[in-house]
């Protein structure tokens, strides 16, 4: 006999934020695809450590928050990164924090500058789904998941397009 109560079923909710980055796809996804540095482009991020693997599919890290927000730590898995169509998915699979069985995609295309000089620009997207936490509802989740990774995406302009003006 099952008992059904034991099993909980959480609803998911899931988003996208668009980006667009002033540089050259190749530079944008060179720190994009670091999977055990995110922390030269999410500010919220003290530390990673690779717990596991070398930054390579199956790649395990430990991610520590500098204010709390969203958590103190997080323990994610690298579960795909394409080179060719410039995409990396990664999960969350422990951790102490808000966003539970969090998966995010992101990928990266080339855009060309509306004015035809030639400026190469990069379109990142990040699309996610991720659990709605029982004391809180599918709104509030998605705008706490928005807001993260929005703040992550326009340091990510920053830290690239300073890149580029420095060369």
């Amino acid at each position: 006999m099952v008992n059904h109560g034991q099993f909980h079923h959480h609803h998911r909710c899931s988003g996208s934020i668009l980006q667009t980055i002033n540089a050259p796809l190749p530079l944008v996804w060179s720190i994009i695809k670091q999977f055990d540095q995110p922390h030269v482009f999410k500010k919220l991020v003290k530390t990673c450590t690779l717990i596991s693997g070398s930054g390579e599919v199956g790649s395990i890290r430990r991610v520590c928050f500098t204010s709390g927000l969203p958590g103190k730590t997080s323990i994610e898995r690298l579960e795909k990164i394409d080179e060719e169509h410039h995409e990396l998915v990664y999960r969350v699979i422990d951790g102490d924090h808000k966003l539970v069985n969090f998966q995010a995609t992101t990928s990266c295309s080339e855009v060309e500058d509306e004015n035809g000089i030639g400026n190469k620009k990069t379109l990142v997207e990040e699309c996610y789904t991720v659990d709605v936490p029982e004391d809180s509802n599918e709104e509030d989740t998605r705008y706490f998941a928005n807001t993260i990774i929005e703040l992550n995406l326009k340091n990510l302009a920053t830290v690239v397009e300073r890149m580029v003006s420095t060369k």
